[in-house]
């Protein structure tokens, strides 16, 4: 069963219709990659998905449980009940491209602040989790350190411990290493991979394609608000029958 589904979501802002009927599944264990040109709606699904923005119409689940449905009756989206909403939120983790940490926390206290707060487990036990978590970022020995003192790739670690300490089911990222120059981006590739490996149900949006094509076992091109082509990284990236993904494509190294 799909851990995820997504179907006929369409979001406009204003007069500016950014989603056009967009559906896809993720099944458990799938790493998905959304790739496509700036402004075709990639961030926005993902935002919707995460409840930071509302759908206009479409159908959401998550884990079995409804997120959100269109009443046919006046053609508008109708969200589940706040307790619903909450244990979604709680299966689903994002990490953003500009880190999003708390400047004012150090290492140890982003990581265990919602452990403590919203799983409501002990200090204790979430710092010795926050502590696994952050050998396996490689960042032992900066429990104390605030994000000022990170480098940007040190800090998007941390964001993406911070997101794992929740133990969500499906791992959002967007554009998680656009903020980041090339030299610290590998370092944030290498962290996904070694979660692919675990089978961490993963949704990246990025515009690294070469990472796209070795991480991902489904991609999704966007443009324009609506889903233009999926498949298997081969299918997409190395037997396109589609003008438009050949086009987008062709500007990157293959």
């Amino acid at each position: 069963m799909a851990i995820l589904e997504v179907k006929n979501i369409a979001k406009s802002f204003g007069g500016n219709q950014v989603l056009k009927d967009i559906s896809f599944d993720v099944e458990q264990g799938q790493v998905v990659a959304i790739i496509g040109p700036s402004g075709s709606g990639k961030s926005t699904l993902l935002r919707c998905i995460n409840q930071l923005e509302k759908a206009d119409s479409g159908e959401i689940t998550v884990d079995g449980i409804k997120m959100m449905h269109t009443d046919e009756a006046k053609g508008k989206a109708v969200y589940a009940p706040k307790k619903d909403l909450r244990e979604i939120r709680l299966k689903i983790g994002l990490v953003f491209q500009n880190f999003n940490l708390f400047p004012h926390f150090n290492v140890m206290h982003n990581i265990t602040e919602a452990p403590i707060h919203v799983l409501k487990k002990s200090k204790e036990d979430a710092q010795a989790d926050a502590a696994v978590l952050l050998e396996k970022m490689g960042l032992t020995g900066k429990e104390k350190a605030y994000p000022c003192e990170l480098s940007g790739g040190q800090q998007q670690r941390v964001s993406i411990a911070r997101a794992l300490a929740l133990k969500p089911q499906i791992l959002f990222f967007d554009e998680p290493t656009s903020a980041l120059d090339p030299e610290l981006t590998g370092e944030i590739l290498k962290v996904i991979k070694e979660l692919a490996k675990e089978k961490m149900t993963m949704v990246i949006v990025t515009h690294e394609m070469a990472f796209a094509r070795d991480v991902a076992n489904h991609v999704i091109f966007m443009d324009e608000g609506v889903i233009v082509e999926e498949g298997s990284p081969e299918e997409v990236f190395g037997n396109t029958q589609n003008e438009r993904t050949k086009q987008f494509l062709s500007r990157f190294k293959q």
